[in-house]
């Protein structure tokens, strides 16, 4: 047992001991914590020491996007499902048996794994030969050796649910080998292998085909206000007419999904996917297996009306009901109209009537009765007092920027940024453990001055003999491993990351996806060990001790913006970018050639030979100088993580994925940014003073909202929503005025039809004003931006 948690931990697994017969961590161990970090060398030497009569792994990001699908009840589906997978693949897999006879079969992959989940489960009736008995007043009964709660049907009818099939995902835990009567059957822990999200799909896939339950179906309110509400003459309500005959694979396919096998089951794949499916449509009952499918949950059934209502009007079902009945469901309702130009409006203007300065009468709509729930506020570009740290930062962008042809003070200052976190990597840290590295990005219109920054950096590392630490591109996830492996401490400068960021979107391998993984991970791995992928002929994988990697990328702003997807939001790859804008293109000087300030060239060099602790590990396993607060600053600096928490607190409770990803990371930020700040201000003896910290601080909060806004703005989570955005960035360039019907869809450059839905469903939001002035021959409608 101890030897196994030896390898496990090298492995970058987060192994705990554990007690056999109740599947609980043993010592009475709080586990949480090791969810989020694996454990030291120390603690699992002194658990283990104790000879626990168990192991287990915690699954998710702890160890490496673990997964594993878990075959419960004997193992009952085990060999329909290897029948359904790749050989190839499943040969590849770890697999065990339990002490119940079932099966265990485990891999990482390439991207975060989701919660734990429900794959495939059956209705079990029971019959006289069941054994029902109580315990604390509940009723249960065991089958092949397990117990299962007695649960009563509407018409008495008793039945239990088995799960068959289930995941152990993130924050989930299991026993596994070499705990007693668990049985490796094929390769180990120890090497597990690590696959694609494609192949992750197909083996879930092949178990969600043996689900034979269905839980209770989702479905809302049916009517516009009141849910038992029936207008006379209606054979009933809007919500249930539309489940009986409304158009779900219209409705899907307007918003990005793709029909990936039709028939009595049709299969469907979400928008963004490639290949394989997401969901199935069977009866009129829509079964959504992937938790990547915003805005839908994995593992639930949706009516059509919930379809609808999800899609076209984010979640509100009085503004579904509403729209349905303006369309003609659930009985006669408003007889549909066809106005200016063609497009029907009929139930987006029929409301309140006023009249026009002309005489003319006005239809406005798109006011909500109840206030709309603002998105992100803009706080506008970074203030230009923020671009400055005193000390060597600042020294390097002054010559940055005089010798520039187009002197760009976001990128300079970037790029002397990046520079001095750079220079201090595996050299310094704060009372905390955090480290320099930082990702920062500069965005910039082409011909505005990306390139020469770089030229500068690049100039200073070869005068101090550190060119080998300069990196261009990430060809892979592989290869940024094997150039940290060799120069653990690394500048990347990289220009049009957004294509990049496409890339990865777009690939139909699994190439791009490992440069992602690989950039989250080693992020955090700056304070600890990354343990890197296992070699052909090697007998262990290598380690890189506490990597520092820096990146100064840069890209065009809306290239960028468009090329991140929902995905990257929320799995913390834009949380850890700090993101600066440059504005317009400054006014152009004439380039000079200028040798490289001294100062400059000495701190740089300086820092090149500074080798804190001087041990003989050193170059392998450093020990950075730590950098102390002053009480002002580290009074501010937990001022600076209330305000964050503040913010975490507000969007978790508006259960806004993209906020808490985002305000979860700004702590770490204001103490990286202090941490290089005091470096840049004394190189020789830095110490984090007030100064720092509220500068920080005030650069992450502001950068922090902007960032915000900027996804909401250009983010869109299916090829719908983005075309959403697009009507609401054109009518914002408008600044306040009006665009008239033909105007805006010339701009938008789409089908008429294709356009009547957008406006619709951004009225029905409350994001659009539609406006219809009745004028001498056929109506004239302007379209406006509510929030201008």
């Amino acid at each position: 047992m101890q030897d196994a948690a030896r390898k496990y931990l090298a492995a970058g697994l987060s192994v705990l001991p554990a007690e056999r017969d109740t599947k609980k961590t043993a010592y009475h161990l709080s586990w949480k914590q090791y969810t989020k970090r694996m454990p030291t060398e120390v603690e699992v030497a002194a658990w283990f020491a104790n000879r626990p009569d168990a192991i287990c792994l915690i699954a998710g990001t702890a160890s490496g996007n673990l997964e594993m699908i878990d075959f419960d009840h004997q193992a009952d589906l085990f060999e329909a499902w290897t029948a359904k997978i790749d050989p190839a693949l499943l040969a590849r897999l770890v697999t065990e048996s339990t002490q119940s006879s079932g099966r265990h079969v485990a891999y990482r992959c390439i991207i975060p794994v989701c919660g734990s989940l429900k794959l495939a489960q059956r209705k079990h009736i029971l019959v006289p030969a069941d054994e029902v008995y109580e315990e604390d007043g509940r009723q249960y009964v065991r089958l092949k050796g397990k117990a299962y709660q007695v649960r009563i049907d509407a018409d008495g009818t008793r039945y239990v649910i088995i799960t068959s099939i289930e995941t152990r995902g993130e924050g989930g835990l299991f026993l596994c080998s070499p705990t007693p009567s668990y049985e490796l059957k094929q390769g180990s822990f120890a090497d597990l292998p690590v696959i694609t999200e494609a192949e992750r799909d197909s083996l879930l896939h092949a178990a969600w085909e043996l689900n034979e339950y269905m839980p209770e179906i989702v479905d809302g309110p049916r009517d516009c206000a009141d849910p038992n509400k029936h207008v006379a003459g209606n054979r009933d309500r809007p919500g249930d007419d539309f489940n009986r005959r409304g158009d779900i694979p219209g409705t899907l396919q307007a918003h990005g999904w793709k029909l990936a096998k039709d028939g009595e089951n049709q299969y469907w794949r979400r928008p963004g996917k490639t290949s394989a499916w997401s969901a199935s449509l069977k009866e009129r009952t829509f079964y959504v297996f992937t938790p990547n499918a915003s805005p839908f949950d994995a593992d639930h059934y949706y009516t059509p009306f919930a379809v609808y209502t999800l899609l076209n009007h984010g979640g509100d079902y009085t503004r579904a009901a509403a729209a349905l009945r303006q369309a003609g469901y659930g009985g006669p309702g408003r007889p549909v109209e066809a106005t200016a130009n063609g497009v029907d409006v009929s139930g987006i203007v029929n409301q309140p009537v006023g009249t026009t300065a002309t005489g003319g009468v006005l239809v406005v709509s798109g006011d909500d009765e109840e206030p709309k729930r603002q998105g992100p506020a803009d706080p506008g570009p970074l203030p230009e007092e923020l671009l400055r740290v005193p000390g060597f930062v600042s020294e390097l962008m002054d010559y940055t920027m005089s010798t520039a042809p187009y002197p760009n003070v976001a990128l300079s200052f970037a790029a002397a940024l990046a520079m001095q976190a750079f220079l201090a990597g595996r050299k310094v840290r704060d009372p905390g453990d955090n480290r320099t590295n930082v990702y920062l990005l500069g965005l910039a219109h082409s011909a505005s001055g990306k390139d020469h920054p770089r030229k500068v950096n690049t100039r200073i590392l070869h005068h101090v003999g550190m060119a080998d630490c300069l990196g261009d591109r990430f060809a892979s996830g592989e290869g940024l491993q094997d150039a940290l492996l060799i120069q653990p401490a690394m500048l990347f400068q990289t220009d049009e990351i957004d294509g990049m960021l496409q890339s990865i979107n777009k690939a139909k391998d699994a190439r791009h996806e490992a440069i992602m993984s690989t950039l989250l991970t080693m992020h955090s791995a700056s304070s600890s060990v990354y343990p890197m992928r296992r070699k052909a002929g090697q007998k262990k994988p290598d380690v890189i001790d506490q990597p520092s990697l820096v990146i100064f990328g840069t890209a065009i702003p809306n290239h960028y913006y468009e090329a991140l997807s929902e995905r990257m939001l929320t799995n913390g790859f834009f949380a850890r970018m700090i993101i600066l804008e440059s504005g317009k293109r400054g006014t152009g000087q004439e380039p000079t050639i200028a040798e490289l300030p001294p100062s400059v060239l000495a701190t740089a060099k300086w820092w090149s030979d500074f080798r804190p602790g001087m041990g003989n590990l050193q170059p392998v396993h450093p020990e950075p100088v730590i950098v102390a607060y002053t009480d002002q600053a580290r009074d501010t600096m937990t001022d600076a993580r209330l305000e964050a928490e503040k913010e975490y607190d507000a969007a978790e409770g508006e259960s806004d994925m993209v906020g808490t990803t985002v305000w979860g990371r700004v702590s770490e930020h204001v103490r990286k940014l202090a941490l290089i700040y005091a470096c840049s201000e004394n190189h020789e003896q830095p110490r984090i003073g007030l100064a720092a910290v509220q500068w920080a601080s005030k650069f992450v909060m502001h950068q922090t909202r902007r960032m915000l806004f900027m996804a909401a703005s250009h983010v869109a989570d299916n090829p719908f929503e983005a075309e959403c955005i697009k009507v609401t960035q054109r009518l914002r360039e408008a600044k306040g005025q009006q665009l008239s019907h033909s105007v805006l869809l010339k701009r938008m450059k789409c089908g008429a039809n294709v356009f009547q839905e957008l406006i619709c469903t951004l009225s029905e939001r409350g994001d659009v004003r539609v406006v219809q002035v009745a004028t001498e021959g056929r109506p004239t409608v302007y379209y406006q931006l509510i929030d201008s």
